[in-house]
């Protein structure tokens, strides 16, 4: 075992962080949640972390993702460093190069999931008619062609899920961060939306980091690094 989860920095990355860390401030002490982190990620890579309930999974997520600021370190996206980018530069670059997946879906509730899977690219200045067309053909290759008008209301928790993994892909990512992205679904449910994420990984060749507590999820992985005492370590 390691806990050095980059052997090499590679241009190719399109994720990488290097000695990341991550400390609060709690009266006269500081808490020190991660420390010394070192991944990266290349086109098409699947990776999970996994780790018990506190272990800074989902703080290690968002600093991946630009969300939250580092203590320490760096991280690296499609070749940018987020640090060295203003709030709006950052924001563009997520829209362009991350797609996100949640275990509560985070839709909009007053949008279809047509309208919902459009946002992204409404965002990124694409043109409505071309944002409808990709939306739609993304929908439909997730199995919800037929539930393009209905909002999240009127969709099951799955097919809830599926909207949010097809708004995550429709920019063509670079990556997609999923955090517990089946955690809040029945297991027969689950078991779809996981062979479905396999499958768009493979047909994408987009990078998947998934943070899960499912190890049936995380085995179907390229790699998986447990996250414990702060430390990433290889499984």
């Amino acid at each position: 075992m390691s806990n050095v989860a980059m052997q090499t920095t590679s241009n190719k990355a399109v994720l990488s962080c290097r000695n990341l860390g991550k400390s609060y401030d709690e009266g006269p002490q500081s808490v020190v949640v991660l420390s010394g982190l070192q991944l990266e990620l290349h086109p098409g890579e699947r990776v999970a972390i996994v780790g018990s309930s506190g272990s800074g999974k989902s703080t290690l997520l968002n600093m991946l993702g630009g969300l939250d600021t580092p203590s320490t370190g760096s991280v690296w996206l499609a070749g940018e460093e987020l640090s060295a980018l203003s709030e709006k530069k950052r924001g563009l670059l997520r829209n362009r190069a991350l797609g996100f997946v949640y275990q509560f879906h985070h839709l909009l509730p007053e949008f279809t999931a047509l309208e919902n899977v459009c946002m992204p690219l409404l965002i990124g200045k694409v043109g409505i008619p071309e944002a409808r067309e990709r939306a739609t053909r993304l929908l439909t290759r997730v199995g919800l062609g037929h539930r393009l008008a209905h909002k999240p209301a009127e969709l099951s928790g799955g097919e809830r899920q599926r909207v949010a993994i097809a708004r995550a892909l429709v920019n063509n990512p670079g990556l997609v961060l999923l955090d517990e992205p089946t955690g809040n679904l029945d297991h027969h449910t689950a078991q779809g939306i996981q062979d479905l994420m396999l499958e768009l990984s493979r047909d994408s060749k987009t990078a998947f980091l998934v943070v899960t507590h499912s190890l049936e999820l995380a085995e179907q992985m390229d790699r998986i690094w447990r996250l414990e005492d702060g430390k990433l370590v290889a499984v």
